[in-house]
C-alpha cells in the first residue's frame, strides 16, 4: 500500500503563523511556503499508509486526555553549529509540549520514533540558509512575542511536492467540549501580543 510521511504539531495561530511564515520566506528559506508555522511534536516520520487508522485513533486518545495550556513565544535562539536552524523560543508551554510529545511518541503507540536530538520545543524561522541570512533572522525577530491558548494539535502529511497539509485537528478533551479558545484571566496579558 506504500508509505506516507507524517508529522504532528501545534499550529501557531493567526496572525502570528502567517507573519512568521512570510518572514521565514523573506530570509530566503525556500521551504517556508510549504511548512505551516508550528511547534513540532513528532518530526517527519515515514509510516505504512495502512497504519493511518491506528495513528488517528492513538492521537484521538492522547488529545482526549489533554487540557488547553498557554503558549508564549518570545525572542530567538539557534541550534548552530549542531544544526543550521534559527528559531523563536517557546518561553511558556514548553513543559506541556514535552509531556504531549512523549505521549504521542509513546513506546507502545504507532508513532514511536527516535529523535536525532533531545526534544526542544521551538518555532523554526530559518533553516539551512546562508549564515548571513540566519544571523539576520536571529536579530530581526529578537523582539518577537506571541501568546495564545493551545487547545489541541494536528496531524499533517507531506505531499510529493514537499508541502505539508493538515489531515485532521485533534482538540484537547475540554476544548472538544466547547471551552472557548481564549487566554485565562490570570494569564500574563489580557490579549495576545505581537511585536516584530
Amino acid at each position: 500500500m506504500g508509505t506516507v510521511t507524517l508529522g504532528v504539531s501545534i499550529a501557531v495561530p493567526e496572525p502570528y503563523g502567517s507573519l512568521l511564515q512570510q518572514r521565514r520566506a523573506g530570509f530566503g528559506d525556500a521551504a517556508a511556503h510549504g511548512i505551516p508555522t508550528h511547534v513540532t511534536l513528532v518530526p517527519p516520520t515515514e509510516v505504512a499508509a495502512d497504519r493511518l487508522p491506528e495513528i488517528r485513533a492513538h492521537l484521538t486518545e492522547v488529545a482526549a486526555a489533554g487540557r488547553p495550556f498557554v503558549m508564549r513565544l518570545a525572542g530567538t535562539g539557534t541550534f548552530r553549529p549542531l544544526s543550521p536552524v534559527v528559531y523563536v523560543k517557546v518561553v511558556e508551554g514548553g513543559e506541556a509540549c514535552a509531556r504531549l510529545q512523549g505521549q504521542v511518541r509513546d513506546p507502545d503507540g504507532p508513532l514511536l520514533r527516535e529523535l536525532a536530538f533531545p526534544y526542544h520545543p521551538h518555532v523554526t524561522v530559518a533553516h539551512n540558509i546562508s549564515e548571513e541570512a540566519m544571523d539576520r533572522a536571529y536579530e530581526e525577530l529578537a523582539d518577537f512575542e506571541a501568546e495564545w491558548l493551545s487547545t489541541g494539535f494536528a496531524l499533517y502529511e507531506q505531499g510529493s511536492d514537499g508541502v505539508w497539509r493538515k489531515l485532521r485537528e485533534y482538540p484537547f478533551g475540554v476544548a472538544a467540549a466547547g471551552v472557548p479558545a481564549q487566554l485565562p484571566r490570570d494569564a500574563h496579558r489580557d490579549e495576545p501580543t505581537l511585536q516584530a
